[in-house]
């Protein structure tokens, strides 16, 4: 039924001479003084640390001539500071929405990741399922809210993971991690 409905609707924006499509510029926020300390963050705010605003103001630098319509965001604080360095030259707002969050790491938050190996995972982490769930409904956000736009969305490592997951129809463990503030450039 999804395939039905995906052909009919190239079928219907080629009959009227336009194809609608959105480019998404993915980014993974700056790193942070918990990603440097080994911190599983999932929905701590995070702040960016001296190398992650540096980051951000590279990616910035590079993107600056870039035409890019609107600017995205997780809600969570290292992610808005990363696009908003980034958006800075284009003199645009940033977005946020909560579909880009991390994944929830449940009971596992806040700690520190070498001491997690061999721990039984928590009944309350974020499944991937409900995570891959969240990507697509991401996806199609941008896809209807933004047709014919450039975006800039900046996400985090495992969300944005997700996110490529679902529009390569491809497993996460099939997906190079991206480094903080990388950007990958996809047409929806």
């Amino acid at each position: 039924m999804n395939s039905l409905l995906c052909v009919c609707s190239f079928l219907y924006f080629c009959s009227k001479n336009q194809l609608v499509m959105t480019t998404l510029y993915l980014v993974r926020h700056g790193e942070t003084v918990d990603n440097a300390a080994q911190i599983l963050q999932g929905h701590l705010q995070g702040e960016l640390n001296e190398r992650g605003i540096l980051q951000a103001e590279t990616t910035r630098d590079k993107l600056k001539g870039e035409p890019i319509d609107v600017f995205v965001s997780s809600d969570l604080k290292r992610s808005v500071d990363t696009c908003r360095i980034i958006a800075a030259p284009h003199h645009k707002e940033v977005v946020t929405t909560p579909l880009l969050r991390e994944r929830d790491w449940g009971d596992f938050t806040g700690m520190f990741i070498p001491d997690l190996k061999d721990k039984p995972w928590p009944e309350n982490v974020e499944s991937l399922e409900a995570l891959k769930q969240r990507a697509l409904k991401f996806l199609e956000f941008l896809r209807t809210s933004y047709p014919n736009k450039t975006v800039l969305a900046v996400g985090h490592g495992i969300i944005n993971k997700a996110i490529q997951s679902v529009y390569f129809h491809k497993p996460m463990g099939e997906i190079q991690k991206m480094d903080n503030a990388e950007v990958r450039i996809y047409q929806l």
